[in-house]
């Protein structure tokens, strides 16, 4: 399983020949100026929530490639006014199988309305489980204790990817917790540097992770890593 990370919360992960997209929020962030969005592909589109930092370019990319969109019922529908013709609408706790594997929409602690005002239900993350590895974005949210039963569940979890810019969500602190929580030692680090309250001393969180015993990539724009599988077999799931 290949991650490729584009700023802010907005990632990629390959399975197989699947590309799954994750909260593109691409040309209103500064730090991500250079990246050629239009040519960005994605077979699926799953949004956490409706803060427009997270569902950006959502509609755009998702007419541009026909990619399914997964997210809340209500980002779902409003997805659907703006001309997108495909969306999945789940709410926290629900799980559906696709080829590639299982996705379950898990809950965050945090807020959300869409880019007009409107409601835009519950903000969650997801649990993404395939014969290639299990992964565990948390969305924006604060450190909560049920982090320790998605860990019991899913475990193992090949890589967590938690925000790490504090002010909004988790801090580097609250992000250690968590992933001891887990019981997964790889971090992921998103939703810091884009703007001066999220930015963060990266070389003194590298420290605290390591210190914790545990590994913080903090990957450039662009930026490609690989995980390794420590899921279990899910043939005859």
């Amino acid at each position: 399983m290949e991650v490729t990370y584009y700023g802010h919360s907005c990632f990629a992960l390959e399975i197989g020949e699947t590309r799954l997209l994750f909260d593109p929020f691409l040309t209103g962030n500064p730090l991500a100026a250079d990246l050629p969005v239009d040519e960005i592909a994605a077979d699926y589109l799953l949004l956490s929530h409706g803060h427009a930092d997270h569902i950006g370019d959502a509609p755009d990319i998702a007419k541009r490639t026909g990619a399914l969109v997964v997210s809340s019922f209500e980002v779902a529908e409003w997805l659907l006014k703006q001309g997108v013709e495909r969306v999945y609408a789940m709410n926290l706790g629900g799980k559906k199988w696709w080829p590639f594997g299982l996705v379950q929409y898990v809950p965050a602690f945090h807020s959300s309305s869409l880019p007009d005002g409107s409601y835009g239900g519950p903000a969650g993350g997801f649990v993404i489980r395939s014969p290639e590895g299990t992964v565990y974005y948390a969305g924006d949210t604060a450190l909560f204790g049920d982090m320790k039963l998605l860990g019991e569940i899913y475990h193992p979890i090949s890589l967590a990817i938690l925000p790490i810019g504090d002010t909004f969500t988790m801090g580097v602190d609250e992000a250690i917790r968590a992933a001891e929580l887990l019981g997964c030692r790889n971090v992921l680090g998103v939703h810091y540097d884009t703007f001066e309250p999220i930015r963060i001393d990266k070389r003194a969180a590298s420290e605290a992770f390591s210190a914790a015993e545990l590994d913080l990539h903090l990957l450039p724009i662009g930026g490609r890593m690989t995980i390794a599988c420590a899921g279990r077999d899910l043939e005859g799931r």
